[in-house]
Parts: C-alpha cells; structure tokens; sequence
C-alpha cells in the first residue's frame, strides 16, 4: 500500500508516512486506495476480539508491517484498558448507544491509537533504516499531549514536546500533562489558542531551515498529531468494532446501515468514520458535532471555510479549534483527488484564513454528512436531563455530541419523514476529565478544586474514578513554561 499527498508531488510506503508524519510540500498522506473489506472478513471479525479486529483492518493500510508483529503490539498496547474491552458499545435504549472510548490510561479517546503509534514509529524506522532520533512535536487542545507523551515516554531513541494553549484546556488536562513522568518528554504552554500551537508545529515542519538545524543535530521530525497517518489509522477500527458488537448482540442484522455522530475539532474523528466506510462499513449519515467554534457547521451548510471568526473558550476545550486540519483530507477526497486545487485552497486559507469548494463538492459532501452544534447551555441542559432520564453521566465533549445527535434524529423525523437508522454516539472522554463543568451540568453546584469535582461526582453517580486521575492530586508539577508562538522552535533547540 502507497501514500500520496493530498497536495500532490509524493508517493510513499505506510512506514514512511508515518515516520515523516507529514508530506515533503505540506499536504497530508492519504491511502492510494481504499482498501476493502470482503464479506468473508467481516463474518470472520464477529468472533474476534478487539486487537484482532483491529489488526485486520490496520494491516490493510499497512502491508509491510509484520502481521504477526502487529497483532502482538495491539494486544500489548489494549491490555493498558480497563477491564480488557477498549472500546465498549452501550446500550442507551432501542436505537441509541454509546461507544465509550475513555478506558485507556489517560482517559480520552487518543489512547486507542497513541498507544499504538509508538510501536508503529519504532518498526516504521526499522523498515526504513532510519538512525536518528526521533522528535515527536505535537500541538494539543488537551487529550491528544497526554495521551502522546504517556504513550512514547522513555520510548528509546524518541523524545516528545508537547504544546498546549495557556488557558486554553481544563485544569485536569493541564495537570496530567505537567506532572508527565519520562525523561525524554517536555511540555510547553504556549500564549494563544490551539490554532496558535497548530500553526507554530505546523511552521517547524515546513521549514528547510527548522529541519536541517535538527539533522545537524541527529535529530528527525515526526508527529503524533492526527495529520500523521499512524494516528487516524487506528481509529478506523473502533467503528468496525462498533458496528460489529451491534451485529453480535442482536440489535441489527449484518449489512444494516448505521449512523454515528462524532464530537468534532480537528476533523480526525469523523474523518476515521469516512474512512471506514469507503473500505465497506455500512454507514448511513455521519453527524460532526461542533460546540460554539462552529466553523465545521457553517462550512457544511455553505461551502465556505471561514476561520476568521470569533474564538470561544468553552467547557469543551478539546473542540475549541477554528483551523481543522483532517478537514484538508476530506475535501481533497471530493476534489475528485485533485492535489493541485486541494494545495491552493490551503495556501488561500493559510493566507487569508478562508477558502471555498464548489456547489457540486457541496452537495455530494451534504449526502454523507450533517453537521450541527450546541451551545455551552444547550450542552448543559443536555447532559443534565440525559442523567436524569438514564442515569449516564457524559463528559462535556460527549454532551455536545448527543445534543446534535437527538437535533438531528428530530429533523429526520419531522421534515423528511425518514427511517431513523440506528445511532452511536462517540464518546471521547471520561467525566472525571472535567469534573468541575460536569458537576455544574448534573447538579447546579459550583467547585474551585477539581479533586472535590472528582470526588462529588462519584458520589452522585457511582461511576469508578480512574485511578491515574486519582493519582494526579499527589504529583508535582514539572513542567512550568509559558512562551509565545515564535519562540516555540527556540524551546525545541533547548529541549534537544
């Protein structure tokens, strides 16, 4: 299997996609061809477990890979999960259901594939007799740092820097990522939002200079990122896994189609989704989920990309993002491939911070997807009736989700008179990640201290507290540095 860039100009192997991370010219790796799954194989994966499955569906990408060798690294890496199952379906009631991504070791959704990628950048030098060490720099609003620095700490011959936006994530996130254990990782605030971090990681990638100041040094780029393909690709499995377990337990027959609604950012979510379905998955309708950055709604309805807009920060930090990065992939799949015209509309928006596609890309991107989103007392009222009714207590990123989720189930109902297929709902982190907006969402109550949040909820709903979040009261802080975005290559020299 090769990759190609979505901004045309390169041809590559999967090892070397995913030790480069990002394409040469700026664009992203993406599939030369969608792969398939057969109706063998799908039969055959109902028995499987959950590293099986996944092994099946990565080795497609990933043909060099040792199957053997990678079946072996998804069992070690899923074993890391509570309870042996990383990526439970629950039942909510009839056609409704719950996929809860949360059970890794640092409670959110980006440990089911950055506690594979370490394994995936170590084989994908070896494959390609790369010596030098590796430098993960990754730009986080929150989950994605500390699942990355949690899953390549003390990896040898790796070193990982993390930026994350001063004030811009929760005080938990905040805390699990500048007490991080390792003494090959380090993290760094950065004076801005999340696009501020992006574009600054994004800069030292792209820069000759940045990268031959690293090599004189023997040192590589590579990302964690999910514009790094070894990061989306292990996310294409949980949505046949899901769609499977809806198989096994009755709820639908093979081949009946389903739909999922995704809390989205950066677009790397939802865009796994996609994924699964041009290699084969039933899919009906996939519902991106924005919360008041609702740049993706609008361009959805429009056409029009547009990031010159207000930037809100909310109690769904995650998706506080104007700039999505996976989105390029996407339009580059309904350009018709069209790297050339894909690369000028990122030049537009890197330029003037918008750009726009064509009615007819519009119209066919409208047949797959629907987009929506929630305000910050939408999502509470949300979550807080959502609790009432079923006793399940969601974080804020999972209540904008289902909010947009029961929005749209209502419009196909009501105005086109439509079969409602049946819904999944991605949900992408644990509450105990934000007790304190959690807590005000279920109760009305307010807490300063984000232990007293934990402890609280815990006695309202009974749900288990993780025990690394449990364990963060009692760490010190490591990591204290504040910079603003043009001195971010200057840390990575010191670091290194």
């Amino acid at each position: 299997m090769y990759f190609i860039s979505t901004r045309g100009g390169e041809r590559v192997t999967g090892a070397q996609a995913i030790v480069q991370g990002i394409a040469k010219n700026g664009g992203l790796f993406v599939p030369e061809t969608f792969p398939k799954v057969s109706a063998d194989e799908f039969e055959a994966m109902l028995s499987m477990d959950y590293p099986e499955r996944a092994s099946l569906i990565l080795h497609k990408y990933l043909d060099e890979y040792d199957e053997g060798e990678l079946l072996s690294a998804l069992q070690e890496a899923y074993q890391k999960f509570d309870d042996g199952d990383p990526a439970p379906l629950v039942k909510v009631e009839n056609g409704m259901y719950m996929l809860e991504l949360f059970h890794g070791p640092t409670c959110a959704f980006k440990d089911m594939a950055l506690t594979v990628l370490p394994f995936l950048l170590r084989k994908g030098c070896d494959l390609l007799g790369i010596k030098e060490e590796i430098l993960i720099l990754v730009a986080t609003s929150g989950d994605t740092g500390k699942a990355a620095l949690e899953g390549f700490k003390d990896a040898e011959g790796v070193k990982i820097m993390v930026f994350y936006p001063d004030d811009g994530v929760s005080k938990m996130q905040k805390l699990q990522m500048c007490t991080q254990d390792g003494e090959n990782v380090n993290v760094v605030a950065v004076k801005g939002n999340f696009d501020d971090c992006q574009t600054g990681v994004k800069k030292i990638f792209n820069s000759e200079e940045c990268n031959a100041q690293l090599l004189e040094k023997g040192v590589r780029l590579s990302s964690a990122n999910s514009i790094n393909f070894g990061r989306l690709a292990p996310q294409i499995a949980y949505y046949f896994s899901a769609y499977l377990d809806l198989v096994t337990s009755g709820q639908i027959e093979m081949g009946a189609p389903v739909d999922f609604t995704v809390p989205t950012g950066n677009f790397g979510n939802i865009l796994a989704a996609y994924y699964a379905k041009q290699m084969g998955l039933p899919v009906g309708k996939l519902v991106c989920a924005s919360n008041k950055n609702n740049v993706l709604t609008d361009f959805f309805a429009r056409g029009r990309y547009d990031s010159k807009r207000p930037f809100y920060r909310t109690m769904s930090p995650s998706m506080d993002i104007l700039v999505s990065s996976n989105l390029e992939r996407l339009i580059f799949e309904f350009s018709g491939r069209d790297g050339e015209l894909t690369a000028q509309r990122m030049k537009k928006l890197a330029g003037e911070g918008r750009y726009e596609v064509s009615a007819s890309e519009l119209s066919k991107m409208k047949q797959e997807f629907y987009a929506g989103f929630t305000s910050e007392d939408d999502t509470i009222e949300c979550m807080y009736e959502f609790f009432t009714e079923y006793g399940y207590p969601m974080d804020t990123h999972t209540g904008v989700a289902m909010n947009v989720a029961m929005n749209y189930q209502k419009e196909v109902q009501e105005e086109f008179g439509a079969e409602e297929h049946p819904m999944v709902v991605v949900s992408t982190a644990s509450p105990y990640k934000f007790p304190q907006d959690v807590l005000y969402a279920l109760t009305g109550n307010d807490v300063k201290d984000s232990f007293k949040g934990i402890k609280r909820i815990n006695l309202l709903t009974a749900m288990k507290v993780p025990e690394s979040l449990k364990a963060l009261r009692y760490k010190a802080l490591r990591f204290k540095t504040s910079v603003t975005a043009d001195k971010m290559f200057s840390e990575v020299l010191k670091f290194i």
